[in-house]
């Protein structure tokens, strides 16, 4: 075989074997959009197999009237950094208004929304409750519904498959911006599976959980392709950050097993500030990083291995300093416990090093945000009766059966 053959075959094996909702959108000639004027809800990741902007390409569709774009957090070109507030503006490229979500409004006014027919929403999610575009996604659907306009979501794949269902609903009066609906810090949807099921079982009540459950007109429209074990790497579709810490796939993946413990501050590095963001666990502290490595191995945890690593972040807290600690590898995600990983470490840390005990502040104020992640603060308490696992596991697992249930009937995919 020639080398030209040669090359013609890695790139046919490298073809994506998924389209996204926005690929069908444009093969079926944009057939759910003809004759609406339009807003869209995106950013840098709402592209196709070409990496053509989702905004040019509906800027030029026919029959198809753009006429404003909305910015979730980091906004519709990725210009902000995560947590910075978003602008409203004018883009440049197109001249459109830009109305943003991620500053003093979250959910679209009346103003904004006005001469509507649709919102459009396409957007890479990372498969995470805390991950805020979902929480964008259900205002717009919230604001949309008041003011009858329809929600027209372009489903894209959750890069952790959907089998993963990980961790406990938020609890009653601890919703959050992130944490705005009752599902599992995991929850193994696609976002147009998602939108479905908050919709149509009147889940999706605001960004605080207390308004009346929310009923717009939605329409999906699905993917080819896209099966429920396909993680991000076998879909074949190029990878765009959705937010500057998730660069690659693997990042995606390792987001919920490192994300949590991220928020207790400057107490172990997860690897943003270096180059393995979300995917390392590593303090000044631990003096021996082979060691660290041998014990959290010694848990015989399925679908994961931890490697010694020593690393000086270049920004953030830790910046310039010598940090001990584990980058770990996922041999197969869909048996590893995957959310929990970062807890076997915090009991780890406990054991060999329990001078650095996370959780002994006596002011609680101080870890809301932590408490807002996991949707309340009784898995951070239990665990700190013993920093034990085994004594969370319980209240860790105790949704996920009804969940389970409950979502599948939501199932776009097999």
């Amino acid at each position: 075989m020639t080398l030209a053959a040669l090359c013609g075959l890695f790139c046919a094996l490298q073809a994506a074997v998924v389209k996204t909702g926005l690929e069908v959108l444009v093969e079926n000639d944009f057939d759910v959009l003809q004759g609406k004027r339009i807003g869209l809800v995106t950013n840098p990741t709402g592209v196709d197999s070409g990496l053509n902007s989702t905004v040019d390409i509906l800027a030029a569709a026919p029959g198809v009237e753009l006429a404003a774009l909305f910015g979730p957090e980091h906004g519709v070109r990725g210009n902000a950094h995560a947590g910075d507030h978003v602008a409203s503006n004018v883009d440049e490229a197109t001249g459109l208004p830009v109305y943003s979500l991620y500053g003093a409004t979250r959910k679209p006014t009346r103003e904004m929304l006005r001469g509507l027919d649709a919102v459009v929403y396409d957007i890479q999610d990372n498969g995470c409750r805390s991950y805020t575009f979902i929480s964008t996604l259900g205002l717009v659907m919230q604001a949309c519904a008041e003011n009858d306009i329809e929600v027209i979501v372009l489903d894209r794949p959750n890069p952790l498959g959907g089998i993963k269902i990980d961790g406990p609903v938020v609890n009653d009066g601890c919703f959050s911006f992130v944490g705005m609906y009752k599902i599992p810090y995991v929850y193994g949807l696609t976002v147009g599976e998602l939108a479905t099921m908050l919709n149509e079982e009147g889940m999706n009540r605001g960004q605080k959980g207390q308004d009346a459950p929310s009923h717009c007109r939605l329409t999906v429209v699905p993917m080819e392709g896209w099966h429920r074990d396909m993680l991000y790497q076998d879909t074949g579709l190029p990878w765009v950050l959705p937010s500057p810490h998730i660069p690659q796939p693997e990042s995606a993946l390792a987001y919920p097993a490192s994300g949590i413990v991220g928020e207790l501050s400057n107490y172990l590095s997860i690897g943003v500030g270096y180059t393995l963001p979300f995917q390392l666990f590593g303090a000044e502290w631990i003096a021996d990083a082979d060691a660290f490595a041998a014990e959290l191995n010694a848990l015989g945890l399925p679908g994961v291995r931890f490697r010694p690593i020593y690393f000086k972040p270049f920004y953030g807290g830790k910046k310039d300093i010598q940090l001990g600690g584990v980058q770990f590898h996922f041999t197969d995600f869909h048996h590893a416990p995957v959310a929990l990983l970062q807890f076997y470490v915090m009991e780890t840390v406990a054991r060999m090093y329990p001078s650095h005990r996370p959780f002994n502040l006596a002011d609680e104020s101080r870890y809301a945000m932590l408490d807002k992640v996991l949707g309340g603060p009784q898995i951070r308490r239990m665990f700190r009766e013993h920093y034990s696992v085994d004594d969370i596991l319980e209240y860790w697992n105790k949704d996920a059966d009804n969940f389970r249930e409950l979502s599948a009937c939501y199932y776009l995919y097999e």
